[in-house]
């Protein structure tokens, strides 16, 4: 997937933080009209807030978005049409974050033309001389996967968190405080749709972040060679089936069951940052090839052609593996096109261990090298 260029990348020189932000409320207008007109406030709030600073005016009592426009509006620093869009993007902002009814895409287009009005002066005025504003386009509808909308929330509160620290970052330069840099930490924001971190996993102070793709993502035993049978015991009182059941903290995750200890939730652990690296490069597979279909195991995967998908599941075909065969078939499934994309499952069959597997995959990757 090539990087999305988006609109308002001409800020960056101004404030990598307010650019990428922007970038998400572009990339969510047509994905879901409510979250953009909700964080569009957070979005010209800031904008107000460094303005004031700039201005240095006292904005103590001042502490959300009506209350900064109406003392830059007081004191003259917003034309009519700045004013009006800024209580515009206001208000309907406001209704989005309360009201539950279905927010049209035509109401976030209005106020993202309102939002450009605001950036304009916002840049015209206080930004570099050298930087000119383009003229106004509509944005179109991502051609590419698009993120999830509780992704989009995901991304965007923490831009915001970002936004928040870059406001204060002048403050404190300007009363000469030292503040750490914000910049690195905005460039993760520009993941696949998907690759937003949605939690973090620990062991013995070591951190493993979570994407959002795997949030709820089942942890199938035969994918941890070494975990496989305390992931079994784990899943059979209710814990560890899915990663949104494992603890923040996996220390201590034995106690679940008998006969286990620490070497088991460290070994976990390892387990799953490999586990982890590895659905990455499988989701970014399915999403720079949209519309094919793969066999995975482990690392490694094979395109299910028309052609592989009707090779019968006979002893004449694939060699070396009877038992796992018979059982296939005792279970109707008689072609390669019948097969679980993960082959790894086939592992669960008697009598089959996961060198079975391996043989299989290294034969169906033989038959497509074949075919080719």
């Amino acid at each position: 997937m090539t990087k999305q260029t988006y609109f308002y990348q001409f800020l960056e020189p101004i404030s990598k933080e307010l650019a990428f932000v922007a970038r998400e409320l572009e990339y969510s207008i047509f994905s879901s009209p409510r979250t953009m007109l909700t964080h569009a406030r957070v979005f010209v709030e800031t904008i107000l807030q460094k303005v004031i600073s700039v201005e240095q005016l006292q904005d103590g009592d001042y502490t959300n978005l009506k209350k900064r426009l109406d003392l830059l509006d007081d004191n003259g620093y917003l034309t009519a049409d700045v004013r009006d869009a800024l209580h515009h993007v206001r208000q309907i902002g406001n209704k989005a974050a309360h009201d539950a009814r279905m927010f049209r895409y035509s109401e976030a287009l209005y106020s993202w033309e309102r939002v450009y009005t605001i950036v304009k002066w916002y840049v015209e005025v206080y930004g570099p001389v050298e930087i000119i504003v383009p003229s106004y386009q509509d944005p179109t509808p991502q051609q590419q996967q698009a993120y999830d909308i509780s992704e989009l929330e995901v991304r965007l509160q923490s831009m915001e968190q970002l936004l928040t620290s870059s406001v204060q970052k002048i403050v404190d330069e300007q009363m000469h405080t030292e503040v750490a840099a914000t910049t690195e930490s905005v460039q993760a924001g520009l993941e696949l749709p998907g690759f937003t971190p949605i939690r973090s996993l620990s062991y013995r102070g070591e951190q493993l972040e979570v994407p959002y793709f795997l949030r709820d993502a089942f942890l199938l035993p035969q994918r941890f060679n070494k975990s496989e049978t305390f992931l079994i015991r784990l899943g059979a009182v209710q814990q560890a089936r899915i990663i949104s059941e494992l603890p923040t903290d996996l220390e201590g995750l034995h106690t679940h069951v008998k006969r286990y200890n620490d070497k088991n939730d460290e070994t976990l652990f390892n387990e799953l940052k490999l586990f982890i690296e590895e659905e990455k490069v499988r989701r970014k597979l399915t999403v720079e090839r949209p519309g094919e279909l793969f066999f995975f195991y482990k690392d490694q995967h094979i395109v299910v052609t028309e052609s592989l998908s009707q090779i019968p599941l006979t002893t004449d075909q694939f060699t070396g593996i009877p038992s796992l065969l018979r059982q296939l078939n005792e279970d109707q499934i008689m072609t390669v096109g019948q097969l679980p994309y993960e082959l790894v499952i086939l592992a669960k069959y008697d009598h089959v261990g996961i060198g079975t597997v391996e043989n299989l995959f290294n034969q169906l990757r033989g038959k497509q090298k074949a075919i080719l």
